[in-house]
């Protein structure tokens, strides 16, 4: 009998399945012996969200808070920018800067074919399927990883 783990299929599904989840709505960090949730209870949970499913799949080092410190982890793994008309199921896309409490921030998610995105809601504080441009930011990247398979 020959077994071949389907990789890539499971890392698709894996993204397509955690629409709704709270699994990543909270990460807990301690600065100055004071416990905080850095991801404010799901309000700025997309970094987490995303790097913990790459990590899951051996498609990153570790697992992230901030979309920049995954973004870095992604490109010293081996993720290269592609231009949109390239774009596949799985690619990682980052949206620009925006607005989001007192601060700015980029928002990360993945494409799941169709013109269809997935990332975290900050309002549900879970992640949602959403159209590729339906977002009221543009894009500013998107990443692919050449290696799954």
């Amino acid at each position: 009998m020959d077994i071949k783990k389907l990789k890539y299929d499971s890392y698709i599904r894996m993204i397509k399945n955690s629409v709704g989840t709270k699994m990543f709505r909270n990460l807990y960090i301690e600065i100055d012996n004071k416990k905080i949730d850095a991801t404010q209870n799901g309000n700025l949970s997309c970094a987490f969200f995303v790097s913990n499913i790459l990590l899951i799949f051996g498609l990153t080092s570790n697992g992230h808070a901030t979309v920049k410190s995954t973004i870095k982890d992604m490109e010293e793994f081996g993720w290269k920018k592609i231009s949109k008309d390239k774009i596949k199921p799985g690619d990682v896309i980052v949206w620009e800067k925006k607005k989001v409490g007192n601060s700015f921030n980029l928002h990360i998610g993945f494409y799941i074919g169709n013109k269809k995105t997935i990332s975290n809601n900050y309002r549900k504080r879970r992640p949602t399927i959403h159209k590729l441009d339906e977002k009221k930011r543009k894009i500013d990247s998107i990443y692919t990883y050449e290696k799954i398979s």
